[in-house]
């Protein structure tokens, strides 16, 4: 039988599965001019979306892109007597009357429980809900966008390009245990690709590795949903806070994530973490008593979430110092700060151990501060008298935070010998200085390192987000800066105790401001503060902002009105994505793969744009010099090496230092010698900034397009691709 589907066919079985292919293999970082989705393969733009200009990928059928004080312990009465107080009976009650009242107590209690039980349920299934919601939107998206379900495992891989994280382990246990028990994970199929093309064998099930890889992904992210809206239940007060929450996230979608369109990137398996991080840390701040689990908890969340992604330690940095800054004006008490640093250096330290010994979390800002704000806690009571005039101590402390963390930062640097965050330091002096280097353009020149566009605050405002979270912002600042000045009025500290319940909300309107920065500065970034507007904006539903408001409206009426508003812009952008159709095709890079998997020995070293390089090695299974993964600081020299191929050195310099790296083969994509995604960001112009005194020369790259010789041999050429043999003297 042959079903039909969108452009391919679809036979009947003809074989049992077959051996299983590799798990991913490679990780990622930014090419110049990437996108997002680099290495995709998608040639054309739409708004709100980053696509790439690709190594020949097309799309077929495509429809076009686009803390409160305990009270103290009462001295302990007679068992007796309590049990009668409790109860509501005299010292002489009756056995009658004492009978009668533990029945009234005992289905009073049991009535309470079961109540607040039922919310609870009630609130965990709605959290449910949402995850499935997501979960079938994202999935959905991802189908219509690539049709995954019908390539082939050559396609699937290639589609998984750019920085991937492995699920190995996870994918070897699952088969294992199916294996075991007899369960079949996975159905194979011939897929007739059509146009000349020849036929290709398509997995389907959780047994084909690419399959599963995708579904952990989307499965984790479905469960973010969850916690979203637990996040924003609790955080409001409110399960219509929760409602709010994921109402947010879908109507601004686009914004909020690209786990649909790249699901391998490192944060789709990051940012789930953050989310039940923050909302334990939400839970802790709120809480007079901090229990062990609590920090447990948040100690592993922060382990997972730093793990796959190294960029995570400079979203800690913030989270720790707009926690110094509730500590410093007095929300939060001394004790529960101290316990929380614990918990974030011992999560530094098992990360350092599980990610063998990287350096470059023990000299991280991250690290530095977490140093520098535990002697601070621990100097500060000894050093500095608390007076009435603590703006002097408030501002002292700040200095003494941001000098320390740098100049700790410096030094644990310079003695370790570690370099392998500097891009970053450079990055951000780019953003204010206009500092360039050829590191420091591989990242600026790619959309989604650049500034945030201008549209984005105009489509936030578009679904009453911005607006919302504006007045939740204005409320809460408005109420900082009363209690900032009742704390200057006050003499004894021992009176603001009563002040100290509302440092979560001073948290996160802090932490707002350093999203909004991050964002700002660096449009990838747009992934921490669209999902953290969506929080703050369940604060719309909260009592202790709005309780006036809420004496004069019934917040149902005015959240379900806030929200059919959003639903006007939010439904065309839900719609906008639904209407998205195409199919994943890279003709040129299956040749060339096709080719060093038959024409290559199995030890033959590889050299060429990161992108294609990982594509390399995990189809090909070929040794490689260079790979996205941009944070180390002897892969980023190598990939300067790699890439003098597009610089304008005479051609017998280059072919040394690829010799000395062991390289045989080069693969050269001559697009990159003229493509820029802005003026001068093409390859041979960031050379330029590097090598000013050999501008004006013609860029080797179209030299060894026309002639290789004598330097190298072109061994493999197609559209795109052109395979150079490094010839030995």
């Amino acid at each position: 039988m042959v079903v039909q589907t969108r452009g391919r066919h679809k036979e009947s079985p003809l074989k049992p599965p077959g051996a299983q292919p590799p798990p991913p293999q490679a990780a990622g970082a930014p090419q110049p001019g990437a996108s997002p989705r680099s290495g995709r393969g998608l040639q054309q733009k739409q708004p709100g979306r980053q696509l790439s200009y690709g190594a020949g990928a097309m799309r077929k059928g495509g429809a076009g892109r686009k803390g409160a004080k305990s009270e103290p312990q009462k001295p302990s009465r007679p068992l007796a007597q309590r049990v009668r107080a409790m109860l509501g009976l005299g010292q002489e009650g009756s056995l009658r009357d004492w009978r009668h009242g533990l029945q009234v107590f005992i289905e009073g209690k049991g009535a309470f429980i079961m109540r607040a039980d039922s919310k609870i349920w009630f609130t965990f299934i709605l959290a449910a809900l949402a995850g499935v919601l997501h979960w079938c939107h994202i999935t959905t998206l991802f189908e219509n966008d690539r049709h995954f379900s019908h390539l082939s495992t050559l396609e699937r891989e290639m589609a998984f390009r750019t920085e991937m994280v492995v699920l190995a382990s996870w994918y070897r246990i699952y088969t294992g245990v199916m294996d075991f028990i007899g369960l079949q994970t996975k159905t194979c199929w011939t897929v007739n690709r059509g146009e000349g093309l020849s036929p290709v064998e398509s997995c389907e099930g959780l047994g084909d590795p690419a399959s599963f890889y995708v579904a952990v992904i989307f499965l984790l992210n479905g469960v973010m949903m969850s916690l979203f809206f637990i996040y924003g239940t609790y955080l409001s007060g409110s399960r219509l806070g929760g409602l709010v929450t994921v109402s947010c996230y879908f109507f601004n979608h686009g914004e909020c994530t690209r786990v649909m369109w790249t699901p391998p990137l490192r944060e789709s398996f990051s940012y789930p973490f953050l989310v039940l991080q923050m909302l334990l840390l939400t839970y802790i701040l709120r809480t007079p008593n901090i229990n062990r689990g609590s920090l447990i908890a948040l100690c592993v969340s922060n382990v997972f979430f730093m793990l796959p992604w190294q960029f995570a330690q400079f979203v800690l940095l913030t989270q720790i110092a707009s926690l110094f800054a509730v500590y410093v004006v007095g929300y939060i008490d001394f004790l529960k700060l101290q316990k929380i640093l614990c918990v974030h250096m011992a999560s530094l330290a098992l990360c350092f151990v599980l990610m063998f010994g990287n350096s470059m979390l023990l000299t991280s800002y991250y690290a530095a501060s977490l140093a520098v704000i535990w002697g601070i806690l621990e100097l500060s009571p000894k050093l500095l008298k608390r007076s009435r005039r603590e703006v002097s101590l408030w501002a002292i402390e700040g200095f003494a935070w941001l000098f320390g963390t740098v100049t700790l930062k410096y030094l644990t640097s310079r003695i370790f010998g570690v370099a392998d965050d500097a891009h970053i330091s450079n990055l951000l002096k780019s953003k204010f200085i206009g500092y360039k280097d050829f590191d420091t353009l591989m990242y600026t020149c790619a959309a989604e390192f650049d500034f945030m566009e201008k549209e984005t605050p105009i489509r936030y405002t578009k679904t009453l987000l911005l607006p919302i979270v504006l007045v939740v912002f204005g409320v809460i600042i408005m109420k900082a800066i009363k209690y900032t000045v009742w704390v200057l009025s006050q003499k004894d500290l021992c009176e603001r105790e009563d002040h100290f319940n509302h440092g979560e909300l001073v948290y996160h309107a802090l932490q707002l401001l350093a999203y909004t920065v991050l964002g700002i500065l660096i449009m990838r970034l747009k992934l921490f503060l669209t999902p953290h507007l969506c929080v703050m904006a369940s604060l719309i539903c909260s009592k202790q902002l709005f309780g006036w408001l809420f004496g004069k409206i019934q917040p149902k009426t005015l959240v379900f009105a806030i929200l059919a508003i959003m639903a006007i812009e939010g439904s065309a952008n839900l719609q906008n994505q639904w209407n998205i159709m195409g199919e994943f095709s890279n003709l040129p890079q299956e040749e060339l793969l096709e080719w060093i998997k038959s024409s290559t020995r199995q030890d033959a070293v590889f050299a060429g744009a990161m992108p294609t390089m990982a594509s390399v090695k995990l189809s090909a299974l070929r040794p490689i010099v260079n790979h996205p993964h941009y944070e180390d600081a002897g892969l980023r020299a190598r990939t300067k090496i790699v890439y003098s191929m597009y610089s304008r050195k005479p051609a017998k310099e280059v072919k040394k230092d690829l010799l000395k790296l062991g390289v045989n083969y080069y693969i050269l994509e001559e697009s990159w010698c003229i493509r820029r995604t802005k003026p001068g960001c093409s390859m041979p112009e960031i050379w330029d900034v590097e090598e000013p005194a050999n501008a004006g020369k013609i860029p080797l790259c179209n030299r060894m397009s026309k002639d290789p010789r004598p330097y190298f041999n072109t061994v493999f050429q197609n559209s795109i691709y052109r395979v150079l043999k490094v010839t030995r003297e």
